[in-house]
This record gives C-alpha cells, structure tokens and sequence, in this order.
C-alpha cells in the first residue's frame, strides 16, 4: 500500500510540475511569434547590437516548458523579462556568421554588418529583451535591451496571408510538444520543385537513420517549404557567377571556397512566416561540396554532391544541438577554442574544467588525455573496440582541445554514426524540448 502512495505521489507532483509550466507560458504570452529583427556590426576590436525590425505572425512553434532554462550556452544568449518585475519569462541561446567573421583577419582591418533574427513568444505585457554577444572566452562583449510593448502599431504583421506554400513530410505523435523543423528550398524554380521535396525526402531518411533521431522520430514534426527561385542553383563568387535565388546564397564565405551559406536572414525568415517551424534546413540545388550549420539559426547543404546526405546530418549537429567540429587542419586557421577556457560545446573540452561534461562515460583505467587507436581508419569494423576518453585533435585545433570519441559524424563523413557523447547530447536536448 505504501508502495502505491509513493507512487500515485510522484504521479501528482510531475502533473504538478507540468500545469504549472503550461500555465506560467499562458501568463506572460499568447499563442504567436515574435520575430526580433537585429543589425549586428562591428570589427575585432568593437561590436554593436541595433534593433532593425519586429514582426508578429501566427503561432508560436518553440518551447512551452523551461522557459527560462537554456540547454547549451551558446556564443550568444537572447533573455525576455517581464517589464514589471524583472522575471526572466524566456531564454535562448544562439550563435552566429558575425561572431565568427571576428575570428577572421579581415575584421582586424574592416568593419561590417551583419544580419541576425531571432524567434521568442509573443508577450502579453511589455517586455524587456535583452541580446548579447560572447567572445571565446565565454566572455559578454557586447550587450543591448529594449523595451517591446506588444499593442505597438509598428510591430509588422506576416505570415496571416500569402503564406509559402508547403508540404508537411511528417507529424508529430505529439504537435503541441515536438521539434519542428522547415526544410526550404534555395536555388529550386518551379520545374524543379519536385526535385526539391525528394531532396527532402533524402534529408529527412538521412537524419532519422541515426540515432537517437531514429528512436525519437516521432518527436519530429517535419515540413517542406517552396521557396521559388529565378535561377537554378546558387552563387560563386570566385567564377564570377551570381545567381538570382530566393535566398541569396553562395560559396566563398569568409573566402573560403566550401563554405556555403546565405546573409539573408530577414529574407529567408519572410519566406518561412506563417509556416509552422522553429528550426531550419535550407537545401541548396548544387553539386558542388559545401554547407554550413550555425546554432539556433540555420543548417546548410547542398543536395547533390555525393557527400550530401553524411553533410546534412552533420550540419544539423551544429545548428541544432550545439555540437562543435570534431577535426582540426594541420596548420590552425581559425583559434576558436583558447586553450585555458573550457568549451561550452558538450562534445568538445579543454580539460580546463571537465566536469559535466562526458567524465561519467569514462571507463576506469583509460588515460586523459586518450591516445588514438591505430585501427582509425576502419571505422565499420573497429568502433565496437573504442573506448570514450579525450582524444586530439579536435575543434580545429591539433592539440589542447579534445573530443570524446575516436570518430564520429561530427569529425568525418566517412563515419556511420554520432558517437557516444554526442549521441548522449542529442539525446538530452530533444528531452528538454519535448519533455
């Protein structure tokens, strides 16, 4: 008997837990999206933060629970407070191609600007959203509040008309506590729209054949968006080609010849208005190798290279789950990870403050750092025989910053599988948001 009242107990308390936060989402918002718009600009040395636009549309398609409660730290964090009492109703984290352009040499000399939108619940009351900007030190170097007042005549209305059109590839078991994702065509015209919701198609297998998305699929609430273009396929900025897409795309990012992405994030958040998504897949019509995947803004890739389904799944561990880039270059290019900070990325670390992180995954007996199996390059046969340790290189660094496993989809294309700590991760985040 007592067994049961424990029990029934524990049944009570977590439907207690679970009204409450239903109910305090229905205290400071209402079902709709606000869309902040910013500008942020700057060089290495300086770096600003200005309001550019606001924008509701219908529905509001992210976390209804946890509010406040952020799973990843992010290169930069977006708070919503409540105008009266200061409570923190809302958080999110980010990261973004300005933030990463700092790291380049040519924000030493230049200053530029750069677009970023952001999606919170739309407040009942007025609200005070602060955004900020971290460097890789984990550091806040830049800082901007404003006040929204929900009833203001200036806040833009989209998505009630005119809407993309769109195809839903797959519901959730649950549509009110799931991860909604938007795949959206760049460099598709009308012809080759049905090029584009096979292409999907193929994306979407892709990510469901690893786990834990395969075991959590019907956490997934999936649609498809028929973003037209005038031309087909994208821009190449080194062959002098440039294309008029829905997206603006195009390779040479930061000059880097791979490198695939779009800075037109107002745009590219226009053609998705009143459509049903939180995270975002653009699926480029090229096949020439390329991609990009930036946390809580958007994953990137191109659909017909041969590598295209290992890069979207890849890129979705960026964009999605906040996982960093498991290899390195020979010569380091980009000092992304000091050596005496710990990484806020769960699957890469520093050992500057490794608790936390993956040290219960750690068998007894195996050294940190861990040295690499001589059996690398056979991933099919060996991973069985691999142990979680700390391996380099990792984070583009040769030595001093590791990963938790000898391969994994976040350092090759040639592996099958998210590793262990990754896999864990994933598993973690989709918990937070559909738990």
């Amino acid at each position: 008997m007592e067994k049961k009242r424990i029990i029934l107990t524990f049944i009570i308390a977590v439907a207690t837990v679970m009204t409450v936060a239903a109910q305090d989402f229905d205290k400071y918002f209402t079902d709709a999206t606000l869309r902040t718009d910013y500008i942020f600009s700057g060089n290495v040395k300086q770096q600003n933060i200005a309001v550019d636009e606001l924008c509701r549309s219908p529905r509001w398609y992210g976390k209804r629970k946890r509010l406040a409660e952020l799973p990843v730290e992010g290169n930069g964090q977006i708070t919503v407070r409540d105008h009266k009492t200061h409570k923190v109703i809302y958080r999110n984290s980010f990261s973004t191609l300005f933030q990463e352009w700092l790291s380049y040499d040519e924000a030493k000399t230049q200053t530029k600007s750069f677009e970023n939108v952001f999606l919170v619940p739309f407040p009942k009351d007025t609200a005070d959203i602060t955004v900020d900007l971290r460097n890789n030190r984990r550091e806040v170097v830049a800082s901007l509040t404003h006040t929204v007042v929900p009833t203001d005549i200036l806040i833009r209305r989209i998505g009630e008309r005119n809407v993309t059109p769109y195809v839903t590839l797959q519901q959730a078991r649950d549509t009110t506590r799931c991860i909604h994702i938007a795949y959206i065509a760049e460099g598709y015209t009308k012809d080759e729209m049905p090029q584009f919701l096979a292409d999907c198609d193929t994306a979407m297998e892709a990510l469901f054949a690893h786990e834990p998305f395969s075991t959590m699929r019907d956490r997934f609430n999936i649609i498809a968006v028929e973003a037209l273009s005038v031309d087909s396929g994208t821009s190449e900025p080194s062959k002098g080609i440039w294309k008029n897409t829905a997206l603006g795309s195009h390779f040479d990012t930061f000059y880097s010849d791979r490198y695939l992405t779009t800075l037109h994030l107002k745009t590219l958040h226009d053609w998705l208005a009143g459509t049903p998504y939180e995270h975002i897949i653009v699926l480029v019509n090229t096949d020439k190798y390329g991609g990009g995947g930036i946390l809580n803004s958007y994953n990137l890739s191109m659909t017909h290279h041969r590598a295209f389904k290992p890069v979207v799944v890849h890129e979705f561990g960026h964009s999605f789950a906040g996982l960093g880039d498991e290899y390195a270059y020979d010569v380091e290019q980009i000092p992304m990870y000091p050596h005496d900070v710990e990484p806020w990325e769960p699957n890469l670390t520093t050992l500057v403050d490794f608790h936390g992180k993956w040290e219960n995954m750690i068998k007894d007996g195996t050294k940190l750092p861990t040295p690499e199996p001589k059996d690398l390059d056979k991933p099919n046969a060996n991973m069985k025989k691999w142990k979680v340790g700390a391996y380099e290189p990792a984070g583009y660094s040769m030595h001093g910053v590791y990963r938790g496993f000898p391969d994994c989809r976040m350092r090759t294309n040639e592996n099958p599988v998210f590793c262990p700590v990754c896999k864990r991760a994933i598993t973690k985040l989709i918990e937070f948001y559909t738990e």
